[in-house]
């Protein structure tokens, strides 16, 4: 008997989305990716701000990003856009996303004869690729293929208290069927890593765990000064929060309790199943972006004041810590937990979520899709971001 039915790679990871991806390999090209959005919505177009004009650590970033982007196991088929004098070249971005064993193809705008040229030239291969991921067939799989991101954006000084212990609930459960679950945001890990390195699986896993998180303080400091103790945003502090230590004890909770089983670097995938922590920024849409490139299917995103952001091919479940904010958003939530304040327990919050990502794994829509809040692919750089 299955756990829900999703869609086999030939690389054997299993995916909950069929997408034909649009993936330009340098922002001069989004106009073009978002002319064969126009032309043919039926395909998943991802934007992104960089592509040229760095080198050294963020190019290394930049590139293993936008591979892993296309590896997803939610993505069936590519289509790379390039402009054809970026640093980022098409070609390489193609060659890494194939390595997966899924279709790719490559248009350049400086070949093709400018942007409606190349648009028209995606479009027929979008719509051959369409065509063939069409008779995907969802098969039997287990939770153990699994893998988790968690993300808060928008907390509050409920978070801490409702939705993030439900998650957390839930990444225990996750991982007891032998699935993975990353946790990441190393700025809201600030005043933690007494707390995580406890919980990791041996001495080397520990020094990892220290080690990013005093990466992102000395990071924090040198940028902030004397204000690095409470680098939190305006909506955090008008939702009860003081300070940074404050808010990371409530973040790390989405983690719920069994060992670090590894940590990684910013969009790379796990070799453990378990739990595991990403080295990578707070800043939500960048931290989405490492966990797709990361390989995670699917992202449940906890959320104080409100954020309707999603992400471009993996569905993103909100979880609202409160019912004033649920209900001045339900457009935008999946899940209440701020029930809880009025008398409803820890478990039975985490069985609705459980029972939500199982739904999603099988294919319903989370509210971001149902609202085609893509979002824009943010890549992390080597810049202080918080």
């Amino acid at each position: 008997m299955s756990d829900f039915l999703g869609f086999i790679r030939s690389d054997g990871l299993v995916g909950i989305r069929n997408h034909v991806l649009v993936l330009p390999t340098v922002s001069c090209a989004n106009g073009t990716v978002d002319l064969i959005r126009k032309i043919l919505p039926e395909v998943t177009s991802v934007f992104h701000s960089h592509g040229c004009g760095r080198a050294g650590k963020d190019l290394e970033i930049h590139m293993r990003t936008l591979v892993n982007i296309g590896k997803n196991p939610n993505v069936a088929a590519v289509v790379v856009v390039g402009l054809g004098c970026e640093v980022i070249k098409a070609d390489w971005i193609a060659s890494g996303i194939s390595a997966s064993g899924k279709p790719v193809e490559i248009v350049e705008i400086q070949k093709e004869g400018g942007s409606r040229s190349t648009a028209e030239k995606a479009v027929e291969i979008c719509k051959s690729f369409l065509e063939s991921v069409e008779k995907h067939q969802r098969e039997p799989a287990s939770f153990a293929e699994v893998l988790l991101g968690l993300e808060c954006g928008g907390s509050d000084a409920f978070s801490g208290i409702t939705a993030n212990p439900a998650v957390g609930l839930v990444s225990d459960w996750l991982v007891s069927k032998g699935g993975t679950v990353i946790l990441t945001e190393n700025t809201e890990m600030i005043g933690t890593s007494h707390i995580l390195k406890r919980r990791a699986i041996n001495p080397e896993v520990a020094c990892k765990v220290e080690s990013v998180i005093v990466e992102a303080e000395e990071r924090t400091k040198n940028v902030l000064g004397p204000m690095a103790s409470i680098v939190i945003a305006p909506g955090n502090m008008d939702g009860g929060m003081t300070t940074i230590q404050e808010k990371s004890l409530g973040c790390i909770t989405k983690a719920g309790s069994t060992q670090i089983l590894e940590v990684v670097d910013y969009g790379m995938s796990p070799t453990e199943k378990g739990l595991i922590i990403m080295d990578g920024p707070g800043y939500d849409t960048e931290s989405m972006a490492g966990l797709a490139a990361g390989g995670a299917q699917v992202i449940l995103f906890t959320t104080g004041r409100g954020t309707p952001a999603g992400f471009p091919c993996v569905p993103v479940i909100k979880i609202a810590s409160n019912s004033n904010t649920y209900k001045a958003m339900e457009d935008d939530i999946d899940i209440n937990a701020g029930v809880m304040l009025e008398g409803e327990s820890l478990q039975c919050v985490s069985e609705m979520i459980i029972n939500k990502l199982v739904a999603v794994l099988n294919g319903e829509k989370t509210r971001s899709e149902y609202n085609s809040l893509d979002g824009v692919l943010c890549l992390y750089t080597s810049l202080p971001s918080f």
